[in-house]
């Protein structure tokens, strides 16, 4: 898929603020400092498009940014990070609160991609959310990012042992590089599957 355009539409303190996009939306979610952003930047090609940050935490808000494509427009959804954000535990209830009411409610959502950082072991957090998309119909997918910091032999392995963990009906995880481009357009054709089927 040929990236022509990206906007950012809006930001969100709560998903009954986010305006109706008309448009089929993608939802990244993720720990804190997993590349969200990044990886959101690297698929739009534009660098600045969504804020970055080496603080966790940094996306505090339902982040709305519109992609015009060669095939159509399409809603790519920043959700605010969860695990080690230094917030007070309040902040990080209200931030999964929205999440998950975005994910429950919100008619534009065609497919939920969770991002799992490759060097991190996967966490009862990323099973339990999974299990939560599928317990509601959501369609997901498993993106592992920061690729590019593992040597080949090593990266090879934490994908076998990553998709080992993840199971049954997720397909299998795609490695991305933000930095390098690695991945990103078996990212577009996974979001172009549900977004244009």
């Amino acid at each position: 898929m040929k990236v022509l355009d990206a906007e950012l539409i809006a930001s969100a303190p709560r998903v009954a603020a986010l305006p109706p996009s008309g448009l089929p939306e993608i939802a990244f979610l993720g720990r804190s400092n997993v590349g969200k952003s990044s990886l959101l930047n690297a698929l739009a090609r534009r660098k600045k498009l969504a804020r970055t940050s080496s603080t966790p935490g940094k996306t505090r808000e339902l982040v709305l940014f519109r992609i015009r494509t060669d095939r159509g427009d399409i809603g790519l959804v920043d959700l605010p990070g969860y695990g080690w954000a230094k917030v007070s535990k309040q902040e990080r209830k209200s931030w999964q609160r929205m999440a998950e009411d975005y994910l429950a409610t919100r008619e534009e959502l065609r497919l939920a991609i969770l991002l799992q950082d490759l060097r991190r072991n996967w966490s009862e957090d990323e099973s339990l959310l999974l299990a939560w998309l599928a317990e509601r119909g959501v369609p997901g997918r498993v993106v592992l990012t920061k690729s590019d910091k593992l040597k080949l032999g090593k990266r090879k392995e934490r994908i076998r042992a990553l998709a080992g963990e993840i199971g049954e009906g997720f397909g299998k995880p795609i490695a991305t590089s933000s930095e390098k481009g690695d991945g990103l357009d078996w990212v577009w054709r996974a979001c172009a599957e549900h977004a244009f089927p």
